[in-house]
């Protein structure tokens, strides 16, 4: 039984990465920040080793310690600066072994798309949204 299970665990997490990448290509659409990511997973879906290589690696490091600068920086400037609710604020909105990572990984991997769905049909919640909000898609 477990040889057969462990089968279909590299294509379920090809599959994961193939999502993620469509959900980062679908954001990039919006923000060309999230090229980058959109890029990276797509090699991950498309070729799970690429991950050995160098300038992949590289490329992933840059990436992420950017994104931690940038993520301080902006906690800090809303630390400071925040009026209101930071949900509200521009920069509030913008974005692990076996079988149990396995399950993490499917539903890190479905959260972005059933979050949206949630709040795309639940008109209580948009009601709420800021003007510039209700008028992206």
């Amino acid at each position: 039984m477990a040889l057969v299970a462990g089968s279909w665990a590299p294509a379920l997490w090809r599959l994961c990465n193939l999502l993620m990448a469509a959900f980062f290509a679908l954001a990039a659409s919006v923000q060309v920040v999230y090229t980058i990511p959109a890029g990276l997973t797509l090699l991950v879906g498309l070729n799970p080793l690429v991950t050995g290589n160098f300038i992949w690696k590289s490329i992933s490091a840059i990436h992420i310690l950017f994104c931690i600068m940038w993520a301080l920086g902006l906690g800090y400037y809303l630390l400071l600066h925040t009026r209101q609710n930071i949900l509200h604020e521009e920069e509030g909105r913008n974005p692990v072994g076996g079988r149990i990572q396995l399950a993490i990984a499917i539903i890190i991997s479905l959260f972005p798309f059933i979050s949206w769905i949630y709040i795309y049909i639940n008109k209580e919640m948009r009601s709420s949204w800021p003007t510039h909000c209700k008028t992206v898609i």
